[in-house]
């Protein structure tokens, strides 16, 4: 469940987007939430169903840990005099010994609750869904630093949007730095502090800013691969992560907003080896401009180079190796948790089908999530660890939907 892209900041938002959907008479009280019209007149009542988010087919079991993160080379000024950009960000990297570490949900108990309230879904707080990671678990070392990749969410968003990709990375050997983009996210800080998207012009929210924020989170990548706590409040980072972490291999990708600040971050930083972009939009002010030699690849949807003149200048720019897919029926928040978690809301709310193809497009929800799964971690595993598959070669049989655009 996600939002909609930046270029909206005063036109379509996330409430209305489901709103609409609600309106057309999917909405149903709570108590039918909790007692589905599926189950028949005279059925008993069952307890309703945790949402759930499908199982990494990565062997390692995955970790995760928060940092609270502040840049004092960058004040707030909307936070107040004295206040410096302050950032959650959480690191998943493969695990071991898991089994007495908690299971993380997929957001902080008051983020999710201000997130769903916002969604007109405040019915959905008990049921959701946990993830794949286990809090604090000792990292897993196999002789070799892990490759990093850093995630940018979208505007009115949250870090753990992504969640399906980011821990299918950490089950592959990857550490997978999700950030929360201050003043157009819902986090959560470590003294309770619930945080939720501004909608103020002044706010620094522009993909400039959250490329800031990715150059930044390397810099504490890099103090962790050194050996350092970059946690503002010292916490202490689970077993065997200190040091655990290669900054010479360094990828970003970002959803929407995100997957600009990814290809502004990378123009600007060295450090990003690759990057990848969830259909973004590329619309910045001043222009993208400058040519870029290392691996990109977009994967399209709604923001296609055809017609989108800020994503064809882009690609134009786009001197090393290069791909542009677009999977068929997909549309702007296809490329998320998503199409893993609206089937399951469209079930409990009785949505009807044409209501859910309105929400997540007509692409097949499970093929939508293998497409998650195997092109993310095919482009990395091919430009941070040199293990080239046939994946991106050409289309594949296995993904019907996905299209090589020229």
């Amino acid at each position: 469940m996600t939002t909609m892209p930046f270029v909206s900041r005063k036109g379509t938002t996330r409430r209305r987007m489901l709103g609409a959907a609600l309106a057309a008479g999917a909405a149903v009280p709570l108590a039918a939430v909790a007692s589905p019209a599926w189950a028949g007149p005279g059925a008993p009542s069952p307890a309703p169903k945790r949402l759930t988010l499908p199982v990494p087919t990565g062997t390692p079991p995955g970790g995760t840990v928060q940092l609270h993160l502040v840049d004092r080379s960058r004040p707030d000024d909307i936070a107040g005099p004295g206040h410096f950009r302050e950032l959650m960000a959480t690191v998943w990297y493969p695990a071991r010994d898991v089994e007495r570490y908690p299971v993380a949900p997929w957001m902080p108990a008051g983020a999710l609750q201000a997130f769903l309230a916002d969604a007109g879904f405040s019915a959905l707080v008990p049921l959701a869904p946990l993830t794949a990671g286990h809090v604090d678990a000792p990292v897993r070392r196999s002789g070799r630093r892990l490759p990093v990749v850093v995630f940018s969410h979208g505007a009115h968003s949250h870090q753990g949007d992504h969640t399906l990709m980011v821990q299918e990375l950490a089950s592959h050997g990857y550490a997978a730095v999700t950030v929360a983009h201050q003043h157009d996210t819902y986090t959560e800080f470590p003294d309770g502090r619930v945080a939720v998207p501004l909608y103020d012009r002044k706010a620094p929210t522009l993909p400039g800013d959250f490329a800031a924020d990715l150059r930044f989170v390397l810099d504490c990548v890099e103090l962790i691969a050194a050996g350092c706590n970059p946690d503002v409040d010292q916490r202490e980072l689970p077993a065997g992560l200190l040091g655990s972490l290669d900054p010479q291999r360094m990828g970003a990708f970002g959803w929407s907003k995100g997957g600009t600040a990814t290809a502004c971050a990378m123009l600007a930083d060295e450090r990003i080896l690759a990057g990848l972009s969830l259909d973004g939009p590329m619309q910045m002010n001043p222009p993208l401009t400058g040519d870029l030699s290392r691996p990109f690849m977009m994967m399209s949807a709604e923001f296609t180079r055809a017609t989108d003149p800020e994503a064809a200048a882009f690609w134009a720019h786009l001197r090393g190796w290069r791909l542009n897919i677009q999977a068929q029926g997909a549309v702007h928040v296809s490329y998320g948790d998503n199409e893993a978690l609206y089937p399951q809301v469209a079930k409990l709310f009785g949505w009807s089908g044409q209501q859910l193809q309105d929400v997540i497009g007509t692409l097949d929800p499970d093929q939508a999530v293998k497409i998650q799964q195997a092109y993310p971690l095919a482009f990395f595993d091919e430009h941070l660890r040199h293990r080239r598959g046939h994946l991106l070669d050409r289309p594949s049989p296995t993904f019907p939907a996905v299209t090589f655009l020229p």
